[in-house]
C-alpha cells in the first residue's frame, strides 16, 4: 500500500490572527488522517495585548497576560523560531530557532501569514532612545525603568535633576497611547507614599497627538471626556502636534516646545512586518493585497490576516483596520476557508462589523463605544475589564488575573524591579544605568491591538 500523502498546512505568527487560526483548523480538519498544521513563532507563548499597560503599571503580574502555546495548541505541531524569509514561488519558508540560529526550510500546501507589525518611528531622530510599548518584554522593562527613576528621585543627592527624571512624554493619542499615559500616571501616583523625598509636582506626564481629540476611534465626544479625566489627574494633553526628536534627554515638539523628560514612550505608529516587503504579491502601504476570501490573488493556497492584510470591508466600502478583534475573526475565518478548500468546501467571504471599542482612562474609569451607544465612568472601566477578562485565554489565566484586580483595590502597587544580573566569581564594581535627564533609555516597541 501507497503511504497516505500529507497535506501540510503552515501557520506564520502566534498572536491573535494565527493563533485563532491554528485553533479554528484544530477544530474543523485536525482529526482528519494526512493533515499537518504547523505554527511558527518567536516567541512560545501568546500575548494578550489590551492588558500590556496593566503589566507596565503594576497591576497585573508579569505572566497573567500571556498563555503557552504548546498548551493552546492540541493538535497542531510547534516551531519556537523566527521566519527569516518567504518563497511564495518554491513553497517553503526558511526558520531559525535557537541562540546560534540553526535553520530549517519548511514546505508548506497552505499558508496562513498573520506576522504582525512593528513600531514605526517615521523616522523620528533620536528613536533609539524611545521607549514603547508592543512586546512582554517592553511592559517589563518600562516598569522596571519607572521604578529605578523612583528610586532615583528619592535621593538627596539627585535634588538637582529630580524634574526631568519623573517626566514622562507619551507620543500617541490612540488606545495604546491614552491607557498607557493613565497607568504610568496612577502607577507614579499611587508610589508616592513609599518615596518620602518625592512630591506630587515632581511628576509630568504630556501625551502628545497628532489629531484634533485623542481616541479618534471612538469619537470627538469619549476623546474630549478622557482628555478631561487625564487632565484633572495631572496629565498634559496636546492635541494637534508631534513628537519631532528626542535627544539628551530632551522631546522636541512640532510647535517647538522642548519637554525635558527622561522618557519617551512611543505609540504613535506601527508598520507591517518587514519580512513582507520581499515577497512578489501586490502589497498596500507595505500589507498584502487579498479578496473577500482572506486569499493572495496571485498566489492560489495562501491567505493573508490581520496586520499583514488589506483586507476589504464590503460593509463599509473601505479596508479593515489593524485591531486584535479583526485579526482574531479574520484567522478564523481563513482557517475554515483553507479547510474547505482541503475538503473541497466552498469558501465564504470575510464579514464583520465591529461590536465596539473600550478603553481604560485610569483610576477606576474607562470609556467605551458599543453599539453605536456611548458609556463612560466607573461603568465604562467596569465593561472594559468585563469584555477582556471573558476573552482572555483560558480559565487559569482569568482567574489569576481577577484575583490581581481584586487583591489591587486593598494593596499598593508592587515596586520590585525583576532583573536579571549575572553575578560573577570575582567581585567588581556594579555599574547602574545613569537614569538622569542625558540618559538614553532602553529601546523597545507598541501597537494599537484592541480585542
Amino acid at each position: 500500500m501507497g503511504a497516505m500523502q500529507t497535506t501540510r498546512i503552515l501557520i506564520l505568527g502566534g498572536g491573535f490572527g494565527g493563533l485563532y487560526g491554528a485553533l479554528a483548523l484544530e477544530k474543523t480538519i485536525g482529526k482528519s488522517p494526512g493533515i499537518e498544521i504547523t505554527l511558527v513563532n518567536k516567541e512560545n507563548y501568546f500575548l494578550f495585548t489590551p492588558l500590556l499597560h496593566e503589566v507596565a503599571a503594576s497591576d497585573l503580574d508579569v505572566t497573567h497576560t500571556v498563555n503557552p502555546l504548546r498548551v493552546l495548541l492540541k493538535r497542531a505541531r510547534f516551531f519556537n523560531g523566527e521566519v527569516d524569509s518567504i518563497d511564495l514561488d518554491r513553497k517553503t519558508v526558511l526558520v531559525s530557532h535557537g541562540e546560534e540560529h540553526h535553520r530549517h526550510r519548511l514546505p508548506y500546501d497552505y499558508l496562513l501569514i498573520a506576522l504582525g507589525s512593528v513600531t514605526n518611528f517615521h523616522d523620528l531622530p533620536g528613536e533609539e532612545n524611545a521607549v514603547t510599548m508592543k512586546s512582554l518584554d517592553d511592559a517589563i522593562r518600562l516598569r522596571n525603568r519607572l521604578i529605578e527613576l523612583l528610586e532615583a528621585a528619592d535621593y538627596d543627592c539627585q535634588s538637582g535633576s529630580r524634574d526631568p527624571l519623573l517626566s514622562v512624554v507619551v507620543a500617541g493619542g490612540g488606545f495604546a497611547g491614552v491607557e498607557t499615559v493613565a497607568s504610568v500616571n496612577d502607577f507614579f501616583r499611587a508610589a508616592l507614599k513609599r518615596y518620602p523625598h518625592v512630591r506630587n509636582e515632581m511628576i509630568r506626564l504630556v501625551l502628545v497627538h497628532a489629531g484634533e481629540f485623542i481616541l479618534p476611534e471612538l469619537g470627538e465626544a469619549l476623546g474630549a471626556y478622557a482628555r478631561g479625566k487625564l487632565a484633572g489627574r495631572g496629565v498634559e494633553v496636546r492635541t494637534c502636534t508631534t513628537v519631532t526628536s528626542y535627544s539628551d534627554g530632551v522631546a522636541v515638539l512640532s510647535d517647538g516646545t522642548r519637554i525635558p523628560a527622561a522618557t519617551l514612550i512611543w505609540t504613535a505608529g506601527i508598520t507591517p512586518n518587514p519580512l513582507l516587503a520581499a515577497l512578489p504579491c501586490e502589497k498596500d502601504h507595505g500589507r498584502i493585497v487579498v479578496d473577500r476570501f482572506l486569499e493572495v490573488p496571485a498566489y492560489p493556497g495562501v491567505w493573508a490576516v490581520g496586520d499583514s492584510a488589506r483586507v476589504p470591508d464590503e460593509a463599509q466600502g473601505s479596508f479593515c483596520p489593524p485591531t486584535a478583534q479583526h485579526a482574531l475573526r479574520q484567522g478564523r475565518v481563513a482557517a475554515r476557508n483553507i479547510a474547505a478548500r482541503v475538503s473541497g468546501g466552498t469558501p465564504r467571504p470575510f464579514v464583520y462589523r465591529s461590536l465596539g471599542a473600550l478603553a481604560a482612562i485610569g483610576h477606576r474609569c474607562g470609556v467605551a463605544r458599543v453599539f453605536g451607544m456611548n458609556f463612560s465612568g466607573f461603568f465604562a472601566w467596569w465593561m472594559w475589564r468585563t469584555v477582556y477578562l471573558g476573552k482572555l485565554p483560558r480559565f487559569e489565566k482569568k482567574l489569576r488575573v481577577a484575583l490581581d484586580w481584586t487583591l489591587d483595590l486593598v494593596f499598593g502597587k508592587d515596586l520590585v524591579q525583576f532583573e536579571a544580573h549575572r553575578v560573577g566569581a570575582t567581585a567588581r564594581t556594579d555599574s547602574r544605568m545613569n537614569v538622569g535627564p542625558a540618559a538614553s533609555p532602553v529601546a523597545v516597541s507598541a501597537d494599537d491591538e484592541r480585542a
